[in-house]
C-alpha cells in the first residue's frame, strides 16, 4: 500500500460529465490536451517509481512481439511532450513540470514513460477479428490485475465487468477498429471506494466490493484511445484522479 493517500482536489467537472454517459462514450481530444498534468503529478510518479521498484513484474508487461509498439509509443509521446510549454529540454534529456529532470532511456521505453506521465500506457494490437492486450505499464490498476490481462482480447480483458454486454462488446470492438492517428479520444468513469489506493489489482476470482453510498472517495479515470501510425497498435492510456467526498 501506499504510505499516504495521494488525492487530486476535485474531479473536473467536464470528466464528472462525461462519465455520466452512455459507454462507451467517447469524445475528441483537444488539441494538447492528450496528456494530464495536475496536483498529483510529482506523487503519482513517485508511487510509480515505488511500485516498479518493488516488483516490476507485476505493473510491466510486454508480450512478445509487442517491442515496435512500445518503442513506437515513447516516440508519439515524447514528440507530445515536445509541444508542451511545462516540459523543457536538459542537459540530462527533459525537464519535467515539478522541476525534476529525466533521462530518456529508450532501450527502456515503459521506465521512461513511468517517469514522465501520470498516465497508465496499455497497448492493444489487432489479431483476427480482435484487439489483444499485448503491452501495459499499469501501475494504477482499478480492481485488475496484469498477470491475468495481458496477452487476452478485449472480450476477455474486461471479465467480470457486470455493464460490458455482448452489444458494449461489439461497439467497443468497432471503435477500436476505426480510431484514428492524429484523432485521440476519450471518455471517462466515475466509482466510489472504500481505500484510496492508486494500486488496487483484484483477480477475477476475488472481484473489487462496489463501493456504497457512503464510501470515502471517489476514482474517477479519464481513458484515452489513439492510434500509432507506423505499427496501428491502439494505445489505451488512463490518467487516474482520486478525491475525498465531503461528509454528510
Amino acid at each position: 500500500m501506499q504510505s499516504e493517500p495521494i488525492l487530486q482536489p476535485l474531479i473536473p467537472p467536464a470528466q464528472r460529465d462525461a462519465a455520466a454517459r452512455r459507454l462507451p462514450s467517447m469524445q475528441p481530444v483537444a488539441p494538447g490536451a492528450l496528456l494530464t498534468v495536475d496536483a498529483a503529478y510529482s506523487a503519482q510518479l513517485a508511487e510509480k517509481a515505488r511500485l516498479i521498484d518493488t516488483d516490476r513484474a507485476r505493473v510491466i508487461a510486454v508480450a512478445p512481439g509487442a517491442g515496435p509498439a512500445v518503442a513506437e509509443v515513447l516516440a508519439v509521446i515524447l514528440d507530445e511532450i515536445g509541444r508542451r510549454a511545462d516540459f523543457a529540454s536538459a542537459p540530462e534529456g527533459l525537464r519535467r513540470p515539478d522541476g525534476c529532470c529525466v533521462k530518456i532511456d529508450r532501450d527502456d521505453p515503459f521506465l521512461t514513460l513511468s517517469r514522465l506521465v501520470q498516465e497508465d500506457i496499455c497497448i492493444l494490437q489487432k489479431r483476427g477479428e480482435e484487439h489483444f492486450l499485448t503491452a501495459a505499464l499499469l501501475c494504477f490498476p482499478a480492481a485488475w490485475t496484469l498477470a491475468e490481462k495481458i496477452g487476452r482480447p478485449l472480450t476477455g480483458i474486461h471479465v467480470p465487468v457486470a455493464p460490458y454486454t455482448e452489444e458494449i462488446a461489439q461497439r467497443v470492438q468497432r471503435l477500436f477498429d476505426g480510431v484514428q492517428p492524429g484523432r485521440p479520444l476519450w471518455r471517462a468513469n466515475l466509482l466510489r471506494y472504500d481505500l484510496p489506493d492508486l494500486f488496487q489489482p483484484h483477480s477475477e476470482a476475488s472481484p473489487r466490493r462496489i463501493g456504497r453510498p457512503d464510501s470515502a472517495y471517489e476514482r474517477s479515470e479519464r481513458q484515452t484511445i489513439f492510434r500509432l501510425p507506423e505499427t496501428r497498435a491502439v494505445v489505451f492510456a488512463i490518467h487516474t484522479a482520486v478525491t475525498q467526498r465531503a461528509a454528510v
